[in-house]
């Protein structure tokens, strides 16, 4: 089955929530059909699509991701059904296990059986999203006769966010869809089977990043301090020794570990770099994002990183689909 292209990009854009109204009509001018909000330690995830809910009717709107831990169920079903509500047929929700550092150490909540937590709320979003009371135990969590008051018109797409086979099977088999990130266009050949061997049907997204410059020594020195952030998340290390980086990877681990930041980051190769993060002309990256398309994405986010003296919006459209 073949799924559409659609060309993404992570929000919130530079500057002030209020200021992006026009910045998101351009968007859609230039050819850019989503936008996929995140949510770490910045917006939080819902805002920025309630704005562009409202001033962007072109665009399909899409979480990547919400953490499972960090809103309740009934809470949960409320942010999901008024968002599914304001933008009938054009919302997407993503929902992933986080890390721990998001979950345990910034928000104090108990990292356990992440598998589970984003199952059993996948569980508990199909049921509640269509108004039907729900009285229910689930491995992780209990909901006692909650029924949510505004029902969305249209049940919008439930999507989760993958790392190794169990959660990429799971998006496969519960959910619409897979969105995955911090990986390279050969590895989401290996990503996207996993998830359509439960369906040919199902939809992945991809967060790509990437800083539109020649400046490569620049950029690979740079990026290596955000390669380092993320790769020694533990769920995140783990991704990269399945998916057979653990032996130029162990190195920068080991580092790290031992305290030495400096020894880490002049660890991790420039193959790495150059694999993760998308860089060169504007020409190399359009042709470098779609490669990601060729191998199995069917949707993109781009994370544009100010890895390099680059503009923010001269890197929007550099990239965009209609450049070229």
């Amino acid at each position: 089955m073949t799924l559409p292209v659609r060309p993404g990009m992570t929000l919130p854009l530079p500057g002030p929530l209020h200021s992006h109204r026009d910045q998101l009509r351009e968007l859609a001018d230039l050819g850019y059909s989503d936008v996929w909000s995140a949510e770490a330690d910045g917006a939080d995830a819902f805002t920025p699509l309630a704005l562009a809910a409202a001033w962007e009717p072109r665009l399909r709107l899409g979480t990547a991701i919400v953490p499972a831990f960090t809103r309740a169920p009934a809470v949960m079903a409320q942010c999901v059904g008024s968002l599914a509500s304001a933008a009938p047929g054009r919302f997407a929700f993503g929902i992933g296990t986080s890390s721990n550092v998001i979950v345990e150490r910034w928000n104090g909540i108990a990292f356990t059986e992440p598998y589970k937590r984003v199952r059993d709320m996948v569980r508990f979003l199909r049921v509640a999203l269509t108004g039907e009371k729900v009285t229910q135990r689930y491995d992780s969590f209990e909901v006692q006769g909650f029924r949510l008051g505004l029902v969305p018109e249209i049940q919008p797409s439930i999507l989760i966010a993958g790392l190794r086979e169990g959660m990429l099977r799971l998006a496969g088999r519960e959910g619409d869809g897979a969105i995955i990130n911090w990986l390279s266009p050969a590895d989401v050949r290996r990503v996207a089977a996993v998830v359509r061997s439960e369906g040919d049907d199902k939809e992945i997204v991809c967060r790509i990043f990437v800083c539109p410059s020649e400046d490569t020594e620049t950029v690979r020195q740079n990026a290596r301090f955000a390669v380092a952030a993320y790769l020694n998340v533990p769920v995140y290390a783990a991704f990269h020794d399945w998916l057979g980086r653990g032996d130029v990877l162990r190195p920068m681990w080991d580092a790290w570990q031992a305290g030495d930041r400096k020894a880490a980051l002049a660890a991790i190769p420039d193959e790495v770099v150059d694999e993760l993060i998308v860089h060169g002309s504007p020409a190399q990256c359009r042709a470098r994002i779609k490669e990601y398309f060729d191998n199995g994405v069917t949707t993109s986010t781009l994370a544009i990183l100010p890895l390099a003296k680059i503009d923010h919006w001269d890197a929007v459209r550099q990239l965009a689909p209609s450049a070229g």
